[in-house]
């Protein structure tokens, strides 16, 4: 009974040591109180950049007007009579590695690295010089979808598609099934590709506040979220494949070691 009594203790101290050296670092935020969320104002607004693709709506008071600067996909008719699917709607606009658009009448326009509210801007002031003063065009953009990747210790790899045009890397996460257990939260590895194909990453501590006003805290086009293990994940992979093979291990140590101390005590 007292060589089991004293494999239970050690085996229950080695257990809270394991989780007391692990748990400081899963929550998320630990210094929410300590932050001013003051700096996190401000609504953010994506940023067009090559390879986006573009659908550009113009109106004017009089259609005829505005009909020149909107380009329709022709009407098609299939074998059997039907109209194709697509037919009359509106032709995207893919933007190029320069971050050009060739827009019709105008010719091209730099888009890249503007919000969709500047772009809708600059291309009003485009198309003014063809239109009557009494037009007064209002232009339209919407971005494509596009969608981000997210890997490492989370629940559930994936690349997820963004579809308003805004996801912050919480969510992202949330879409992934959240981190595991084994998932650094301080160090979590944000690569992102720039408008010239630059690559360049960035370190993420979701354990700090902070993060509400960082500039990573948005994601962009293609951006990666890389999760990487911690150190207990590291060092069960390295005994075998199961943490429960480890404290298996480390049961019957503590078994044999009490025994053998019992022994030598008699």
């Amino acid at each position: 009974m007292r060589r089991v009594s004293i494999s239970a203790v050690m085996l229950v101290m080695i257990l809270l040591i394991a989780s007391c050296t692990g748990s400081k670092n899963v929550a998320y935020f630990q210094n929410l109180e300590q932050v001013n969320l003051e700096k996190s104002t401000g609504l953010y607004d994506a940023r067009i950049m090559p390879k986006d693709m573009l659908t550009i709506t113009v109106s004017t008071l009089t259609p005829e007007a505005a009909a020149p600067f909107n380009l329709i996909v022709g009407s098609s008719v299939s074998s059997t009579g039907s109209l194709m699917s697509g037919a009359g709607s509106l032709q995207g606009y893919l933007v190029d590695n320069e971050g050009n658009i060739n827009f019709p009448v105008v010719g091209s326009i730099h888009v890249g690295g503007l919000t969709k509210t500047e772009c809708q801007d600059l291309i009003v002031e485009k198309i003014k010089p063809y239109l009557a003063e009494s037009e007064k065009p209002i232009v339209t953009v919407r971005m494509s979808s596009y969608h981000v990747t997210v890997i490492g210790e989370v629940n559930k790899a994936a690349v997820i598609p963004v579809t308003t045009e805004k996801m912050s890397i919480i969510e992202a996460l949330a879409e992934a099934g959240d981190l595991t257990i084994y998932g650094k939260r301080d160090n979590v590895v944000l690569i992102r590709e720039g408008a010239t194909g630059k690559k360049e990453y960035h370190r993420i501590n979701l354990n700090d506040a902070n993060l509400f006003a960082s500039p990573y805290y948005y994601l962009q086009q293609n951006d990666i979220i890389y999760v990487e293990p911690n150190g207990v994940k590291a060092k069960s992979s390295g005994i075998g494949t199961s943490t429960t093979i480890w404290f298996s291990f480390v049961g019957i140590v503590t078994s044999v070691a009490s025994l053998l101390v019992n022994i030598l005590r008699n």
